[in-house]
């Protein structure tokens, strides 16, 4: 078991690869601490109980600043630990540049970015005392390449890639590592409304000529959390099938 005896926190793990990524760390012997804000974090925690595995799911907006601090407290004071987390919440609202709103932007930025500084923020203080922290951050293959119609996930995207790098810098000394995984078209609830001759058209794109299942993203995860990835920090690791080659 790749991460036993680990406590692990998920933000954005009720569902798409943020569930896969929490049912696969407790499959591997982790805690799993969930943050969302949609209540289908209870289900995904239960579900992961239910086959033997430890989870619990909280209530918490990543970009609420007392509310992210008080939440990792808690936490480090029910396990004595974190070792792990996985910045994974995010969200999209994808509009050209002209017709992109400012409340559109701040929006994006809001939880992509500052969500993630955030709760690396106050994550890292348990991490150094520890001597041991794994900091894995959403990016995207968007973030390395950009695509029509989101500047702001772009951005965000990007950002997050730069913060890694910055953070192996930092934090590299107290042995923590910090990378980010670059997903690309992935098959989450956030595509299902896609018309069937669109998604065939992205697949085809793709070199490997099909779209990533959550899972496929969430072994990606595994990796940089776990100690085979020990030596390994400041990296982007692109899962997209090949399209960004």
């Amino acid at each position: 078991m790749r991460l036993k005896d680990k406590v692990a926190i998920v933000t954005g793990g009720a569902r798409g690869i943020g569930k896969a990524v929490s049912g696969l760390f407790a499959q591997e012997g982790a805690t799993v601490i969930i943050w969302d804000l949609l209540g289908q974090g209870t289900a995904t925690a239960k579900g992961i109980n239910d086959k033997g595995g430890i989870a619990e799911f909280h209530k918490i907006s990543v970009t609420d600043k007392e509310a992210v601090q008080t939440a990792m407290a808690d936490v480090h004071a029910k396990y004595g630990k974190i070792d792990i987390l996985i910045n994974n919440a995010g969200i999209t609202r994808d509009k050209t540049l002209q017709k992109l709103s400012e409340e559109d932007w701040d929006a994006v930025i809001d939880v992509n970015l500052k969500g993630v500084f955030l709760c690396a923020q106050a994550v890292v203080p348990y991490m150094k005392e520890a001597g041991y922290g794994r900091i894995v951050s959403a990016a995207s293959n968007v973030g390395l390449r950009g695509n029509f119609g989101q500047t702001n996930y772009s951005a965000t995207k990007a950002g997050v890639i730069a913060m890694a790098k910055t953070w192996t810098m930092e934090l590299g000394k107290y042995g923590i590592t910090a990378n980010a995984l670059a997903p690309g078209f992935t098959l989450t609830e956030m595509v299902e409304k896609i018309p069937a001759e669109h998604l065939e058209a992205i697949k085809k794109q793709i070199p490997l000529q099909k779209s990533a299942e959550p899972i496929d993203i969430a072994y990606g995860y595994l990796y940089l959390a776990s100690d085979e990835a020990r030596f390994v920090s400041g990296i982007c690791l692109t899962i997209d099938g090949g399209i960004s080659r």
